[in-house]
């Protein structure tokens, strides 16, 4: 049990990665990118977003008319200024859905599709900065027919970040981006950055209500229509990373509960009609189970450390990980501060895992609203978006 639990893991963070990486430069599939004159309208969704509406809707207005000829904004059931910042913009492109009660974002996602006019569905949310031009680079690689969905390249803003949630958007962060760009040189990456993406209408698919992953849904039901999703470089988005662990862990819980959520509605993804079947099961599946290979890792070799000293060793490293992850997450650890970070991150972020399946399998009512914070932490600006 000990060594198929350490196969699992050592397939699941290294062996995967490492092969998608020589898949990716041994069997490259490259898109056409070049000026694409299509109409392009603009969806984003907002929910109690005073604070952050005002410049991303002077960011989405100042987008050039040839280039966003719609902007259509829902309110999700906002009960503060949201509604009144939103109603004092006179854009001619801007159209306004002001729903009256909560309904999640995908709902109100659905809202938006319903109006759009465009042959270009550019979704945003409302907190990501991005540049002008980043639109556009975004809307050049649908020049390629096989292209259906395209986002960018999310740069994360990480100023008074403790050492874990520091660990999360930095090492982690970066190691995710690596494998998402070697999926999508390969053939296609399972989810795209929710916040800034663009996906050609014909081609979208009505979101379930109560999803909590769109972003992961319509990259795939678009693949499965035989089209590709793509990663353009030069299309950057700047977000912001929560700053303290504790919302991390909130964060992931709910991203993850969101994969189990996926596949419940959509079970042909564990079928050979997914074409990325591959990629899902080891990028998705295998993380979400890994936490268990870790228990049993540590429990089989702490049984067999009573009568052989070479599994007392492996079992002392390991134990020796965990107390130095669990410590630094209350402590700065003199020294190995920066190993002990990563190791506390690597910690929250698998018992984000089996929380979430908790989260999946108890949780009563909509499952968009498992994620209760303190107003203004950066865990709501997330839900937020």
């Amino acid at each position: 049990m000990f060594f198929i639990s350490l196969a699992a893991l050592i397939y699941t963070y290294i062996v995967y990665p490492l092969f998608m990486f020589l898949m990716a430069q041994l069997y490259p599939k490259r898109w056409e990118k070049a000026p694409y004159p299509a109409s392009v309208s603009a969806i984003m969704a907002v929910s109690n977003a005073e604070h952050l509406v005002e410049h991303q809707l002077q960011r989405l207005t100042s987008l050039p008319a040839s280039q966003v000829q719609q902007i259509i904004v829902v309110s999700d059931g906002s009960t503060d200024r949201t509604n009144c910042i939103l109603q004092g913009s006179s854009d001619p492109r801007l159209y306004l859905v002001l729903l009256s009660e909560h309904h999640g974002k995908a709902s109100a996602l659905n809202r938006g599709i319903s109006m759009a006019t465009g042959e270009i569905l550019f979704f945003v949310d409302v907190r990501p900065q991005f540049e002008v031009h980043s639109v556009s680079h975004l809307i050049e690689n649908f020049a390629d027919p096989s292209v259906g969905c395209v986002t960018g390249e999310l740069e994360l803003r990480k100023t008074t970040h403790d050492g874990a949630a520091s660990a999360v958007s930095g090492l982690y962060w970066r190691y995710e981006q690596w494998i998402r760009m070697n999926e999508a040189a390969w053939d296609s990456p399972l989810g795209v950055y929710g916040g800034f993406y663009a996906a050609r209408k014909s081609l979208v698919d009505e979101f379930p209500d109560g999803l909590l992953l769109d972003d992961m849904f319509q990259p795939l039901m678009i693949m499965s229509k035989g089209y590709r999703c793509v990663i353009d470089k030069a299309a950057r988005a700047v977000d912001i990373w929560p700053s303290e662990i504790r919302d991390e862990f909130l964060r992931k819980v709910r991203t993850l509960a969101g994969n189990f959520q996926l596949i419940a509605h959509s079970p042909w993804l564990l079928t050979p009609r997914n074409r990325l079947f591959l990629q899902f099961f080891s990028h998705k599946i295998a993380r979400l189970i890994a936490p268990y290979f870790l228990i049993c890792a540590l429990v089989t070799s702490t049984m067999l450390a009573f009568s052989r000293h070479h599994w007392l060793v492996l079992a002392l490293l390991q134990w020796g990980f965990w107390i130095l992850a669990a410590a630094a997450l209350r402590h700065r650890v003199p020294v190995v501060h920066r190993l002990a970070s990563s190791a506390s991150a690597f910690l929250v972020l698998n018992c984000a895992a089996v929380m979430a399946l908790y989260k999946f399998l108890f949780t009563q009512g909509p499952l968009h609203k498992i994620w209760v914070n303190a107003p203004g932490s950066s865990a709501q600006l997330q839900e937020k978006g």
